[in-house]
């Protein structure tokens, strides 16, 4: 995913793996979807502000979850993030 913001709006406090889980657990279009493993959260940057979160699902041989989820876009806060 990329969009997200790296700091926390108003902290500037990094964002976590348990933040991101959050987010995604409110998002309708990650109703069906169980991550596999704990998701990695790196900075695109060392000036940039923004991060990138590798999230790893458990899905079919075919990844049919996986699938519905490419391109897709999702509010978080003022951002816009894209999987």
């Amino acid at each position: 995913m990329i969009g997200i913001p790296y700091l926390l709006e108003q902290t500037n406090i990094q964002v976590t793996f348990e933040d991101i889980e959050k987010i995604l657990k409110n998002m309708h279009i990650f109703n069906d979807i169980v991550l596999a493993s704990k998701l990695r959260i790196i900075k695109v940057s060392p000036k940039s502000d923004m991060a990138i979160i590798w999230i790893n699902i458990w899905d079919a041989q075919s990844g049919i979850k996986a699938k519905t989820l490419f391109n897709r876009r999702f509010n978080v806060g003022s951002f816009i993030a894209t999987i």
